[in-house]
């Protein structure tokens, strides 16, 4: 009887040791998770309230801004059509098919998310303005080198990958039986990826084009190494932000922040709204 209730005693002990363990690491991390969205909350509240109401309206009303925000969404939305082009087909590629080096294609294709912007921009650079190739698209009109046709190439090479992962997710989540019933019912493997596949993948290309479009318009590494920051030509609203500051003009900087805030919050809703499973 005395042994028992010993039992009983130490399996009590065990269970508060446990529950407390429990607790002690739910409340840490939870109280970490608390401490880092604070301090995220606090670094875009000062960049928000930093200049004055009448100062910050006159700001994101002005032309400079306007034309900032003007070639930031014509670039940006340009750039996403191209990753949707190109990134949906290669994404599917690597979702559905087994081929050699695969890992290998793999691994290069989300090279630009390793890489540095600025290194991105300087290979980008060189290969526009230094090859044969580059001269000679330039000559037949199409120049990247200081151009906004820099900013669209810069956006897409470095937001890409983005597109790719976010799709390549969403295309293994995606049952391959539903293209096989597809083609027994007489499709093609281009109108079973049309019909079947694609509308099922509607989310995830919603959302990735969504933070896709996002990412460009606040791309900036890449685009200021091949586009320049011409003021009136190449300037996005990060140029905006770089040019204003390095000139002193804080307001006009705060003014192209906010803007870049607002977007990114909501592209960040949408995603988590509409993104589902497709997560890179």
């Amino acid at each position: 009887m005395e042994q028992h209730a010993k039992r009983i005693e130490k399996t009590q002990m065990t269970t508060i040791i446990k529950n407390f363990q429990t607790s002690w690491l739910k409340y840490a991390t939870i109280g970490i998770s608390g401490l880092i969205a604070a301090f995220i909350v606090t670094l875009l509240a000062l960049i928000v309230t930093k200049p004055t109401a009448e100062g910050l309206i006159t700001s994101i009303t002005s032309s400079e801004i306007h034309f900032a925000i003007m070639l930031s969404l014509s670039t940006a939305l340009i750039s996403t059509i191209l990753c949707i082009i190109i990134g949906v087909p290669a994404a599917y590629a690597l979702a559905r098919y087994s081929f050699r080096g695969k890992n290998i294609v793999n691994a290069v294709l989300d090279m630009p998310l390793a890489l540095p912007p600025l290194v991105a921009g300087l290979g980008l650079l060189l290969f526009f303005g230094t090859t044969g190739f580059g001269m000679g698209l330039a000559e037949m009109g199409l120049e990247f080198v200081f151009t906004p046709l820099g900013i669209i190439v810069a956006q897409w090479f470095v937001n890409m990958p983005f597109m790719l992962r976010i799709m390549r997710s969403t295309f293994e989540s995606i049952n391959p039986r539903y293209e096989y019933v597809a083609k027994t019912l007489g499709c093609t493997d281009v109108q079973a990826l049309w019909r079947v596949t694609l509308p099922m993948s509607a989310n995830g290309l919603f959302a990735g084009s969504v933070i896709t479009l996002a990412k460009g318009i606040g791309e900036f590494g890449a685009a200021l190494l091949l586009a320049g920051a011409i003021q009136w030509k190449t300037e996005t609203l990060p140029i905006a932000l770089f040019l204003n500051m390095s000139c002193g003009n804080l307001n006009m900087a705060i003014s192209a922040a906010t803007i870049l805030i607002i977007i990114s919050i909501t592209a960040l809703y949408i995603f988590e709204k509409f993104g589902g499973s497709s997560r890179f």
